[in-house]
């Protein structure tokens, strides 16, 4: 008989980002390894619900059955640490950390206090913490009181996707990221703007929706700095993969990231790389494969941008390189196979007789 496990999240299973990419592929796997995956929507409102949305989502957690195996993604389960304290006794709660609330960009150092308070007491009422890089575990070790034998590293798979060959004419900067603070598409165009004398083009994919004010913010600064012209954004684009196998080189300048599956996969498309030296991006990224430069600065990432622009061999090189690190990167299959020994060897604690 499968096991039965619960997979909760917050909003749309179907929305375009890399948290969401990663719980489609875990459920996907978990459910090919023979797992009854359950998914579970918590409702909208994550991680800043009212009082009603979270209520609601209470409910629907509470109502699922004794000793049941849960796993639960970490944009809602940071904010339900009361809930947590009354039904961690009954459920087997995993929590899915792709990187802690308290580091999303723009926060008030209030609102920073009051998501860490919260993660921590949720997170030390979890039976057990997956995260989805090193660097995520680290930082809950230091900063989260979570035992390191209460982590398990599952890394995101890369999928294969259509190798770009190069040699445009202009070369094609492709950038993939929702438009929201955090992903620092400002800093990107700002250091566009310090590159005009060279010859380019850039495509900017992400969705509008998460954050309109940013959104907007950001076709404002196009226009300020002169860019209409070269830079087209495009809204979401389910075909993110098609687009960086036309592009010449991957450039985002994102302030953290837990992990960035969007830079794995353009590395697996033999993409160089212009980033940050930002939460795991490193990890991603070897010396080599891509130019990292540190955030909020437009003058190092234009410097980046025209070194790779100005030299085809120099751009060449960086793409060989990123080709070899995109094979060594870990397939889906991979990340749900970690997962799975671990629910195995919990699931082995719950008494027969109860699901």
């Amino acid at each position: 008989m499968r096991t039965p496990l619960t997979f909760a999240f917050p909003g749309r299973l179907d929305l375009n980002t890399g948290g969401y990419a990663y719980d489609r592929q875990l459920i996907v796997g978990l459910s090919a390894l023979g797992w009854a995956v359950e998914p579970l929507s918590l409702g909208e409102g994550f991680p800043a619900p009212d009082a009603e949305q979270l209520r609601g989502a209470e409910e629907r957690l509470s109502a699922l059955p004794d000793g049941r195996l849960v796993v639960i993604d970490g944009l809602a389960y940071g904010v339900l640490p009361d809930w947590a304290a009354r039904e961690a006794g009954r459920l087997a709660i995993l929590a899915l950390v792709h990187h802690p609330l308290a580091l999303e960009t723009g926060l008030s150092g209030d609102a920073q206090a009051t998501l860490r308070a919260s993660e921590i007491r949720a997170l030390s009422l979890a039976r057990h913490v997956i995260v989805t890089s090193p660097m995520t575990a680290r930082e809950l070790v230091a900063n989260y009181d979570v035992p390191d034998d209460r982590i398990t590293v599952a890394l995101p798979g890369t999928e294969p996707g259509p190798l770009a060959p190069g040699g445009n004419e202009p070369p094609h900067i492709v950038s993939v990221g929702t438009l929201t603070r955090r992903k620092g598409h400002d800093t990107l165009l700002q250091a566009l703007s310090r590159i005009t004398d060279l010859d380019w083009r850039a495509s900017i994919a992400g969705s509008r929706d998460l954050d309109p004010q940013t959104a907007q913010a950001l076709y404002a600064l196009c226009n300020e700095l002169g860019l209409s012209g070269r830079v087209t954004f495009l809204g979401d684009r389910p075909d993110a993969r098609a687009l960086m196998a036309t592009g010449d080189l991957f450039a985002l300048a994102s302030r953290y990231e837990g992990y960035g599956m969007v830079f794995a996969e353009a590395l697996s498309q033999g993409l160089p790389v212009v980033a940050c030296h930002a939460g795991a991006v490193p990890e991603v990224v070897p010396q080599g494969a891509g130019l990292l430069v540190a955030p909020d600065d437009p003058t190092a990432f234009a410097a980046a941008l025209r070194r790779l622009l100005s030299s085809p061999q120099e751009r060449r090189k960086f793409a060989e390189a990123a080709r070899v690190a995109g094979l060594n990167l870990p397939a889906w299959q991979d990340t749900a196979a970690i997962v799975s020994r671990l629910l195995t060897g919990l699931a082995a604690g719950i008494p027969k007789g109860i699901s």
